[in-house]
């Protein structure tokens, strides 16, 4: 048996059925190790166009041609397809085979085998045909066996990395899980004691020329999915990859690769549900500290439970908000596990947890000093975001994740900072886009924002702006952003002439003209006051 799911052409010349025409290799007797997938007889000059690559031919050579330019074509056409070699039956169309077909298959590489005794094809057809069914059902078996070790070492406790080892020494070469994103979960690698190769350093090296291809993993390399049981995003959780280091993998080693698959999709929907639970659980802890349903006398210790141990620093509240109302499905447990990631180099505790009901991620941070404040944030910002993509959170068109950090304190505080937090993350949505919003500067918006769906706050609005909301929707250019942008800068024309990227004469008109339509002073405090505020509220009502 080939260990590819075939049998060499030596082994199909020992069969009963060869063997019996007295065969004699002509030539390539060096190459029969090829594997031969099927058999064919025919007689017709053209049958290369009818083959795939890597079968037995039998012919009597009626359709070899009886010029040398002819038989030399059709030699050559059927090394082009790759057939494992050519048997000819001498007696019918040639005592000894033409020295130019010969020739001609020494020089493609193509085995040519002649039998000096009538044999019946149908019979060569069979027992090769036997013999191969009977290979591809021992690779099977093999692949079976490998499964039934994965299945055992699961059932003892042994995890991803036992059945990955299993699988390299199975296949010779490493193996590899991954995300579907292509980062590195698991790697084992075969053998044994302080000679077996470092499946790190490999790694490392196949990384590094895929980036430089710039594409998949190198050419041999068996690819499986690792099925995540949804759709989309969720259709592959991981995949395992056994790439060519030792030796080309063997499809039976593609076979083994997909039955462990099926395994390790068990195991890691498993994991996920068991992660998602705890991160589910930690966001509960966190939803009740906020709501004052825990005593901060008490949260200390429940805190410990869930694996927070922060030191004697302030504590910082943190809340991320994806988008209003319940997300789309997606791994809150990947998102958990990729912000902790990020965050294990800092020395930061962190307790994260998950409410995808609210589309809501708390956390709180142990800081060693109130001075760490804003670094921390730029960190647990820029980890959140990645974590939302690595997780697949993501909605195409709606706006990016808002994350609001809130004041630093002690755990007396604690649970109204998250609250504030949370709410403030709510009314952040529809502000400028920025890293992280200070908790503490958003407590205008957080007004406004609970006072929405009241009729007087509309009302002022309208009062306030309403004649530039009409100008703008009627004519160009339109003056409510040149006024958010004077405001925000407290008035100073230069600025603004600058951010607006306009000379002063042109800015100084526009004011004018918004003070003639507003019928007010642009200078008056009280005025600035009230328009500032306007703009804010407009965000909330329109």
């Amino acid at each position: 048996m080939d260990s590819q799911g075939g049998i060499t052409v030596r082994r199909a010349l020992e069969l009963p059925g060869l063997r019996g025409g007295l065969p004699e290799v002509v030539a390539c007797a060096d190459r029969l190790d090829r594997t031969v997938r099927w058999v064919h007889a025919g007689e017709v000059p053209n049958i290369a166009s009818l083959l795939k690559g890597g079968e037995l031919l039998l012919t009597t050579g009626l359709g070899l041609g009886t010029r040398p330019a002819d038989q030399r074509a059709f030699v050559r056409k059927l090394a082009d397809r790759g057939i494992a070699a050519l048997v000819v039956e001498l007696g019918s169309r040639f005592e000894r085979l033409p020295t130019a077909l010969v020739e001609t298959a020494r020089a493609a590489g193509l085995p040519v085998v002649q039998l000096h005794r009538e044999v019946p094809f149908v019979s060569v057809t069979e027992e090769v045909h036997t013999e191969i069914v009977n290979g591809h059902y021992a690779l099977l078996r093999q692949a079976e066996e490998v499964h039934r070790r994965c299945t055992e070492a699961l059932l003892d406790g042994g995890g991803v990395p036992r059945v990955l080892r299993i699988l390299a020494d199975f296949a010779g070469n490493p193996a590899f899980l991954e995300t579907a994103e292509g980062q590195l979960l698991y790697a084992a690698a075969p053998g044994a004691g302080p000679a077996a190769a470092d499946p790190l350093q490999i790694w490392e090296g196949l990384r590094g020329r895929r980036a430089a291809r710039a594409a998949g993993p190198p050419v041999g390399t068996v690819l499986v999915d690792v099925p995540g049981g949804g759709h989309g995003t969720g259709a592959v959780r991981a995949r395992l990859v056994l790439p060519a280091v030792t030796a080309p993998p063997l499809p039976v080693h593609r076979m083994a690769a997909e039955r462990a698959a099926g395994i390790l999709a068990v195991v890691l929907m498993q994991a996920r549900q068991e992660d998602e639970l705890a991160a589910r659980g930690r966001g509960d802890f966190l939803t009740d500290l906020a709501e004052g349903r825990i005593l901060a006398e008490d949260a200390p210790a429940q805190a410990g439970v869930l694996g927070f141990k922060p030191g004697e620093g302030p504590l910082l509240p943190v809340v991320m908000r994806l988008g209003p109302g319940p997300l789309p499905s997606g791994d809150w447990a990947l998102l958990a596990r990729a912000v902790l990631e990020e965050l294990s180099s800092m020395g930061v505790p962190v307790l994260l947890g998950v409410r995808p009901v609210e589309g809501r991620v708390p956390l709180l941070l142990g800081l060693r000093a109130e001075s760490e404040r804003t670094q921390v944030a730029d960190r647990v910002a820029s980890a959140l975001r990645t974590g939302v993509a690595r997780a697949g959170l993501e909605r195409a068109g709606a706006q990016p994740p808002v994350v609001v950090v809130g004041g630093a304190g002690g755990w007396a505080a604690a649970g109204a900072a998250l609250r504030h937090a949370a709410e403030t993350a709510t009314a952040a949505q529809g502000l400028p886009e920025r890293s992280w919003y200070d908790a503490r500067r958003l407590d205008i918006d957080l007004l406004l924002w609970r006072l929405r769906e009241h009729p007087d706050l509309a009302a002022f609005v309208d009062r306030a702006i309403g004649p530039l909301r009409t100008h703008d929707r009627a004519s160009r250019p339109a003056l409510l952003p040149t006024l958010e942008v004077y405001l925000a800068h407290a008035g100073r024309k230069a600025e603004t002439a600058r951010e607006l990227r306009l000379n002063r004469q042109t800015l100084y008109n526009r004011l004018a003209r918004i003070a003639e339509l507003l019928g007010t002073d642009l200078d008056d405090p009280q005025t600035v006051l009230a328009l500032s505020l306007a703009l804010r509220a407009r965000r909330h009502t329109e």
